[in-house]
């Protein structure tokens, strides 16, 4: 059996130029443990009044609930877009080998957690 989670999964587009920049901002502040970035999406949408399609890259990381907050505004700071889009996700379970390793490598502050 899982454990519930205590992970948070982020969910962000990003111009492909930039999605690596920012996965590594997050990882060298120890706010995320993991990221997967998956380029060569197709974004449509309406921006301006105007439709836009672009090519961005969507970008998957993983934190502890304690780091998401942080992680999240962190995120929001670096991002290029006047308007990113970020979602954190709450999985229902996850495999505690897993959780484990995700905060070991992504520890909450010590006046956090």
């Amino acid at each position: 059996m899982m454990p519930d989670s205590a992970l948070r999964l982020i969910i962000c587009t990003a111009p492909d130029d930039a999605a690596a920049a920012l996965a590594r901002k997050l990882l060298d502040a120890e706010l995320i443990g993991c990221a997967n970035l998956l380029a060569g999406a197709r974004s449509l949408y309406r921006w301006a009044g105007e439709i836009q399609d672009d090519s961005e890259t969507v970008m998957l990381m993983e934190c502890p609930v304690e780091t998401t907050a942080t992680a999240v505004a962190a995120l929001d700071a670096a991002h290029p877009y006047e308007v990113p889009k970020i979602l954190v996700v709450a999985p229902e379970q996850v495999n505690q080998p897993y959780l484990d390793w995700l905060r070991g490598v992504a520890p909450a502050p010590a006046n956090e957690g």
